[in-house]
């Protein structure tokens, strides 16, 4: 009897540490029961005080490792996260295209928390021209929102204003992330007629390395085991939040979050 295995691929950077990026992705996937695989788009060296360096992989090469394993494995789910430049987003977008990716969702990571740039300057253009328009959902926080629709975010009605100018770019489904505002954190969806708000607890800790990574992947793994976005959003913000309430108190800056939370807990510290 064949067994319906669901799978999800990451494309983006690696992160040393483990915090973000692939191995956060990873780990998302595997946490919530899918089969992960990856396309590695960049290199990082980088700890919880940030990050020191970038190798930029070749996109033929990027676009190698994409190919190799939705051509063989197959995949129900895509999640993209660190792109770095202008080529890599066209090699990314050819093959969404060729290969026929349906669930495709986009993180537009641009710059680090700790404020290193990790997407070209000249690149967001092709990010929101070219990718978008081939995503299902895409997943900025309010920084990323104001650098692509010019909307500057401080409030719910702000949110909500940026989401229809980010759903003008084509996406089907903008989530965007509230948890740069003050207060508790809001996340909101918007799928061209209507707001669905997915409203949070801040979280008393500093331990919140990859919470954006980790979110767009857990909203790919429960598309890939067959959730509307709505639940997969749902999902993704209730996985997150225990992640982050159990966060890594790991390195001298922004532990990890504790992906695992629901297998394994730690004891705490006196």
């Amino acid at each position: 009897m064949k067994v319906k295995i669901p799978r999800a691929l990451t494309i983006a950077g690696s992160d040393s540490s483990g915090g973000a990026g692939i191995q956060a992705d990873l780990k998302t996937f595997s946490a919530l029961g899918v089969y992960a695989v990856s396309a590695v788009t960049a290199l990082t060296s980088q700890n919880t005080l940030g990050v020191s360096g970038i190798v930029r992989i070749d996109p033929d090469f990027v676009s190698s490792q994409i190919r190799s394993v939705v051509l063989d494995i197959g995949v129900d789910a895509v999640k993209t996260g660190m792109l770095c430049n202008g080529a890599i987003i066209s090699r990314v977008c050819a093959d969404v295209v060729e290969l026929r990716i349906k669930n495709l969702v986009v993180d537009p990571v641009m710059i680090s928390s700790s404020g290193h740039r990790l997407l070209d300057e000249e690149a967001v253009e092709t990010l929101a021209t070219r990718l978008f328009p081939l995503a299902l959902v895409v997943t900025p926080n309010v920084q990323e929102a104001h650098r692509l629709t010019g909307v500057r975010v401080e409030c719910a009605e702000d949110m909500r204003r940026a989401a229809v100018e980010l759903h003008r770019m084509g996406c089907r489904h903008v989530v965007l992330k509230g948890g740069h505002l003050q207060g508790n954190p809001m996340d909101l969806l918007y799928d061209g007629v209507k707001f669905r708000e997915y409203p949070g607890i801040r979280q008393a800790t500093v331990h919140t390395h990859g919470t954006g990574c980790t979110f767009a992947a857990a909203i790919a793994a429960f598309l890939a085991r067959g959730a509307t976005v709505e639940d997969a959003v749902g999902g993704a913000k209730t996985f997150v939040a225990a992640a982050i309430a159990q966060g890594l108190p790991l390195g001298k800056g922004v532990g990890p979050l504790h992906h695992f939370h629901q297998f394994y807990k730690f004891e705490q510290g006196a």
